[in-house]
């Protein structure tokens, strides 16, 4: 195993503001860091998931489902269609642009019913779905067996469109997580580049799903008159990530901006994000396609500032009681990917406050940020402090970030290697 280390120089947080060009501040109060490769040469890692011993379930989106063993023994699980070396593959399931084989949890009561979930593109039904799996697991931990479909109906995109940035597979959603207080599964969803999906009450792509372990709406959603009950959120443009802040374990999400806003969001039941990217709204007149989301508007050299008057993530001129974000990332679009809160004494200043990863995509002149931000959040969730982590290893795409039951932060790449970030 690789480790680096580095160590978190005292600095001044960087207030959440407007920048066009941020400077990264140093981890004011933040613990020493050693960077150790736990998994490497391995594909898109999607996501993680642990058991109370340490052992870790993994996904690749383009090859399928594996786990590591605290021993550091991995046992490759289910396979999507055409992968190779795994004692088991599900033929409908493929990888396509930005959809694949992509998140997965764990049950809370795993050690009674060994079940663990995953959410994947399937063609089980034309044109393509996204579906969330319930598996079972065997004893050993080499198979897993009992599929058991329990959402079968999240918008996939299936083809090319004809406005910029149109690739099949695309906003594509895709993280799992239970609630640590109430049990149910939140899943994000997608708006799928589709103008009318964040906003409808029956699509429920571009929405925060909250189920139990059957697929069946939980108690509580509060979803408006006529909604899709297992709606706990909608008006999203592409949350991939979601995470649960210790204090009250309140759902936050993180997701994509439209060339401008990454936006980190605290939820609340039946709450509308806000995203509405329809052609005609607003006075925003015709898009390609129907999507606004990629207005022709916002393709030249235009400041950030005015992209986002022109199509704002949050549009509180449309949906003035729409759930306000935490933090916009100073106007920039850079991939944000996903959220853990840190939790534990050995954090320092970083307990309690959110570790956010990003994918580092620049768009007209957005610096690209490959790197993992600590969020010190408000209590009420409208607006937050950032520090960005000086990392003991190199930068990358971060597409996953979990706290182990270790309480050490574990980071998935696009480039294939799991790292577990220690603070000591």
């Amino acid at each position: 195993m690789q480790r680096h280390s580095c160590f978190a120089l005292p600095g001044v947080l960087l207030a959440a503001a407007a920048l066009a060009s941020p400077i990264p501040a140093l981890a004011q109060g933040g613990p020493n860091l050693t960077s150790t490769t736990i998994v490497q040469g391995r594909e898109f890692v999607w996501d993680m998931a642990f058991l109370p011993d340490g052992t870790m379930f993994f996904t690749e989106k383009c090859r399928g489902l594996s786990v590591r063993l605290p021993s550091g023994t991995t046992h490759a699980l289910l396979g999507i269609g055409g992968s190779q070396g795994y004692p088991d593959t599900a033929a409908d399931l493929f990888c396509d642009g930005q959809a694949g084989l992509s998140g997965v949890a764990v049950d809370p009561e795993f050690a009674q019913n060994r079940f663990i979930y995953i959410y994947s593109a399937s063609r089980m039904t034309a044109p393509g779905t996204n579906r969330v799996l319930r598996l079972s697991v065997n004893a050993d931990l080499t198979r897993v067996a009992d599929r058991t479909d329990i959402v079968t109906d999240i918008q996939y995109k299936p083809r090319p469109s004809d406005h910029p940035f149109g690739d099949s597979g695309a906003h594509n959603g895709g993280r799992l997580r239970f609630g640590p207080a109430d049990g149910f599964l939140y899943v994000t969803t997608g708006d799928t580049h589709n103008g009318p999906v964040p906003q409808s009450p029956t699509l429920i792509g571009g929405k925060v799903l909250r189920i139990d372990r059957d697929g069946r709406p939980a108690p509580g959603n509060n979803a408006p008159a006529g909604f899709d009950p297992r709606i706990f959120t909608y008006g999203h443009r592409n949350p991939q990530g979601i995470c649960f802040r210790p204090s009250d374990n309140r759902p936050f999400a993180a997701e994509h901006g439209p060339w401008h806003s990454d936006e980190v969001t605290a939820l609340a039941p039946g709450g509308n994000a806000g995203w509405d990217p329809r052609a005609n709204v607003n006075g925003r007149g015709d898009c390609p396609d129907g999507y606004c989301g990629y207005s022709p508007n916002q393709m030249g050299a235009m400041p950030n500032a005015e992209r986002a008057a022109f199509m704002p993530m949050t549009d509180l001129r449309a949906y003035p009681n729409a759930m306000r974000p935490a933090w916009v990332n100073d106007g920039m679009s850079q991939g944000m990917s996903s959220c853990t809160f840190l939790n534990g004494a050995r954090w320092g200043a970083w307990n309690g406050r959110m570790a956010v990863t990003y994918l580092g995509i620049g768009i007209h002149g957005t610096p690209v940020g490959n790197r993992v931000d600590i969020l010190d959040i408000a209590e009420d969730g409208l607006s937050s402090n950032r520090t960005s982590i000086p990392l003991p290893m190199p930068a990358t795409r971060f597409r996953s970030a979990v706290q182990g039951p270790d309480g050490h932060l574990y980071l998935g790449t696009d480039t294939g290697e799991i790292f577990r970030l220690s603070p000591n």
